[in-house]
C-alpha cells in the first residue's frame, strides 16, 4: 500500500533539497526522521514535515502497518522562480532568482 504527500511552492532551491533527500532515500521512515532531526540544513525540517504528512496519509488506510513504512520515492521538482533585481555598478542591474520547489515523497510498506 502506497501513500504520498506533496509540498508545493516551498522556498528552497531544488538542488539544496535534493542533497538532503539523497541521504534518506530508501530508508525506513523512523530512521529517516531520526537522521533529519539532527541534520543542520534548512531542507531537513521541511522534508521531515512532508514525511510526517505522508505517514498521516498512510494511517487513514486501515490495512497499513506504520512501523514497516519505508521511503520508496522522494524527489524535488523545480517550481516557479521569484525574479528580483539588485543594482550593480555603472547603472546596471542584475537579476536574482529566488527558487522554489515542489517536494514529493512516496511511502510503501514492505
Amino acid at each position: 500500500m502506497e501513500s504520498n504527500a506533496v509540498a508545493k511552492y516551498v522556498r528552497i532551491s531544488p538542488q539544496k533539497a535534493r542533497l538532503v533527500m539523497n541521504q534518506i532515500r530508501g530508508k525506513r521512515v523512523e530512521e529517516a526522521l531520526n537522521m533529519l532531526k539532527f541534520a543542520p540544513q534548512k531542507g531537513a525540517g521541511l522534508i521531515s514535515k512532508l514525511i510526517n504528512s505522508a505517514v498521516a496519509n498512510a494511517q487513514q488506510s486501515s490495512d497499513v502497518d506504520v512501523d514497516n513504512l519505508f521511503i520508496k520515492k522522494i524527489y524535488a521538482d523545480e517550481g516557479p522562480m521569484l525574479k528580483r533585481i539588485i543594482p550593480r555598478a555603472s547603472g546596471r542591474a542584475t537579476r536574482i532568482l529566488k527558487r522554489t520547489s515542489h517536494l514529493t515523497v512516496v511511502l510503501n510498506d514492505k
